[in-house]
């Protein structure tokens, strides 16, 4: 249902402003920012967004209302300033994931807020910031430019009116207005079981992101920005005719070969390698859903369609020529938990997900019993009831949004709008009660709720045609996933699957004729490194300024935008140090390029007096990582540390199962074949052994520290 627009302005004191969704954003619209990004959003605040009469945990929260010019609805956009110094949590992990711990800790951030629809008329929660991917937009911003886009969820992800790519368009019109140097996005997003960053990179070279100009920026596991290129050319080459040869003698063959001559039969243009067939079928699928054909026989031109005469040929244009037909009554198919559980990519092991399950339905359950009847809550009163018991609001939210048809010990979960009130509720049914209402397919799917995953034997229900996407789906299983007796093509599937973080950048613009522009990098004198790569802000000045005037310049906008340069001064510029402070800049250094400046500060120590001062977003741990697969920084995937040298290493790359519990005393295979003589230190499993009853002592003395579950805390 659309919200109207004179609904929401009466919730304001004032008549707010207007602006137009999908022209919010656009070159002039609604502002014209010349300056840098910390200017730019005090301009964007102060003409765009009302400030709330509330704040959120002691920060102040502003909101811009964009109105969907086709749908009638005014979608409120928030933005949030942090102050870095009060903030319970300083530092950015997202920084640090990305390859950015080197970064300077900037003094602000700035949170850019689109909430799910049934909230766009109730204030923010205090926990909305920890909820990353329970809005339809979500993205953070320093106040040097750099920043990370947190989440986006369209129709697929929950919206009722709004597509991701409309939101996506939306944030990158905003970042660009704004002048954003450089954003981050972490890509794990699927569909049906597929990681869209293999499946779109292998069709359109590209992640879905990469329409926007997303490229790679940090790969895991050692993964380097020519591995993913050469990964990505080696799966899109993959000729159609090698792959039927190489599937000759599997039993996969048969739909292989149908799947690949259908849709060749259909294209227009020749199809040859894995990449032309994979963008056709997706191609295809756009402009014929699935859900509203039936079957194309294989190895047939003439499709069965109910309106369309069976002695009509199946051809091309047939695709672009399909009317909808209605919404398919297919049954609704249940799940248990546990098999959910087991398909997630996530960073909480399997039991932490299956508590935090259970505690939502006893949350539930104690609801329904005190109603005396459906007892449905919506998403923010599950999640407060389960913080109660659970404190990782993170945890929740990834818990709440798979809970939809989801068999929890005997009890349903299901997520519905409740027709009264018009907001998506949480409700449970006991298996033999909803049982007695549904059909007997239904019936079916909850005494055996397990779907059997499709694996190395082929489904003989799959007939190429039904469902574009479950011919991508069988692709990607076995052309993708599991090639026949090829390591390369193995290697280059897991370096794609290695590769999550990918990053945007902004080029730095000199468009002004009236002023000079310069990219200023600091040097540091006393910061006590000669790393200067992270710090640095553009800086503008008249065009008649003079060299002094340019250092006081490049303070300002360092003091504005470090913590650790809050006190700089600076004392020359490289190439002027013999130039006098009074001597005009015009004619000396050319406006557009970087200059390196020197200074000093007295922050330049981890600690004024009893102040902690911040200055990497990696933190002040002096923490290693060195693992076995090139990996020398923080990548944001599971680690441990050794108990002896405390060097950090992928849990994966030590032989230990994301599903496996860290075990309480680690020792890396550097520290087993030190501790024990040449001959042993041959055989790993025999060294890891004696080195832990070697270290049983140490692991009394100190015990590794362990999460509230009981598990040794690794990442």
């Amino acid at each position: 249902m659309s919200i109207p627009i004179l609904e929401a302005c009466k919730k304001r004191k004032r008549r707010p402003k207007l602006f137009g969704f999908h022209t919010f954003g656009d070159p002039g619209s609604p502002i014209h920012p010349t300056g840098p990004f910390r200017e730019n959003i005090r301009v964007f605040l102060r003409e765009c967004a009302e400030t709330e009469d509330y704040n959120l945990e002691g920060m102040p929260i502003w909101c811009t209302l964009l109105v969907h010019e086709s749908r009638s609805l005014v979608v409120p956009l928030y933005t949030i300033e942090e102050d870095v110094k009060t903030s319970p949590k300083p530092y950015c992990d997202h920084c640090r994931s990305t390859g950015w711990s080197n970064h300077f800790v900037t003094k602000r951030k700035y949170h850019f807020l689109i909430p799910m629809d049934d909230l766009w008329n109730k204030p923010l929660d205090d926990g909305v910031l920890d909820a990353h991917e329970s809005h339809l937009l979500y993205g953070l911003i320093h106040s040097n430019g750099h920043g990370h886009l947190l989440c986006i969820n369209g129709l697929e992800g929950g919206s009722k009116y709004l597509f991701g790519r409309e939101i996506m368009d939306l944030w990158d019109r905003i970042c660009t207005i704004l002048q954003a140097r450089k954003i981050t996005v972490a890509d794990v997003s699927k569909k049906r079981s597929m990681d869209l960053r293999l499946l779109h990179g292998v069709a359109y070279g590209h992640p879905w992101f990469g329409r926007w100009g997303y490229g790679f920026c940090h790969g895991s596991f050692g993964v380097r920005n020519y591995n993913y290129d050469r990964a990505i050319e080696i799966l899109c080459s993959l000729e159609l005719e090698t792959i039927i040869n190489d599937f000759n003698d599997t039993d996969q063959f048969q739909e292989i070969k149908q799947i690949i001559r259908l849709y060749r039969d259909l294209s227009e243009t020749q199809l040859i390698t894995l990449k032309d067939l994979l963008r056709f079928m997706l191609t295809a699928k756009s402009r014929a859903p699935a859900a509203q054909r039936k079957p194309i026989m294989a190895g047939s031109s003439t499709p069965a369609y109910s309106s369309f005469s069976v002695s009509k040929p199946f051809t091309r244009t047939a695709l672009q020529s399909i009317k909808p037909q209605g919404k398919d009554t297919k049954p609704v198919k249940y799940k248990k938990f546990g098999t959910v559980v087991a398909n997630m990519d996530s960073r909480w092991p399997p039991r932490r997900l299956e508590f935090a399950a259970d505690v939502i339905v006893n949350a539930l359950k104690e609801k329904k019993e005190s109603h005396f009847g459906n007892g449905g809550m919506t998403r923010q009163d599950v999640r407060d009831a389960a913080r109660l018991h659970i404190g990782d609001t993170g945890l929740l939210d990834y818990v709440l949004k798979s809970l939809n048809n989801v068999v929890v010990g005997n009890q349903i979960v299901r997520r519905a709008v409740n027709p009264s009130t018009r907001i998506l509720e949480y409700t449970i049914h006991e298996v033999g009660d909803l049982a007695t209402k549904v059909s007997e397919s239904e019936r079916e799917m909850l005494v055996n709720p397990i779907p059997k995953p499709i694996s190395s034997t082929p489904s003989p229900s799959l007939v190429p045609g039904i469902d574009v996407y479950n011919d991508v789906v069988y692709l990607y299983k076995h052309v993708l996933l599991d090639y026949p007796a090829s390591e390369l093509v193995e290697l280059a599937t897991q370096t794609v699957l290695d590769t999550k973080h990918f990053v945007k950048e902004w080029p730095f613009r000199d468009d002004e004729d009236q002023i000079l522009t310069f990219m200023c990098r600091f040097m540091p004198l006393s910061l006590g490194d000669g790393d200067a790569s992270a710090i640095g802000d553009i800086v503008s000045v008249p065009l008649h300024a003079t060299v002094g005037e340019l250092k006081l310049a490049v303070e300002s906008a360092l003091r504005d935008t470090y913590c650790v340069t809050e006190q700089i001064v600076v004392t020359e510029i490289e190439g002027l140090e013999d130039v006098d402070d009074g001597e005009v800049l015009f004619g000396r250094v050319e406006s557009g390029v970087e200059i390196r400046v020197r200074g000093s500060s007295s922050l330049g120590v981890e600690s004024k007096g009893s102040e902690v001062v911040l200055r990497r977003q990696g933190g002040s741990d002096t923490w290693m990582v060195r693992c076995e697969c090139g990996a020398r920084d923080d990548d944001g995937e599971r680690m441990v540390a050794c108990d002896i040298c405390e060097v950090w290493q992928h849990t994966r790359c030590s032989g230990i199962d994301d599903a496996e519990m860290v075990p309480p005393l680690f020792v890396c295979s550097a520290c087993c074949a030190s501790l024990l003589p040449p001959r042993a230190a041959d055989h790993h499993e025999a060294a890891a052994f004696g080195a832990m009853e070697y270290c049983d002592d140490l692991l009394l003395m100190n015990p590794p520290p362990v999460d509230h579950y009981g598990l040794a805390i690794g990442y």
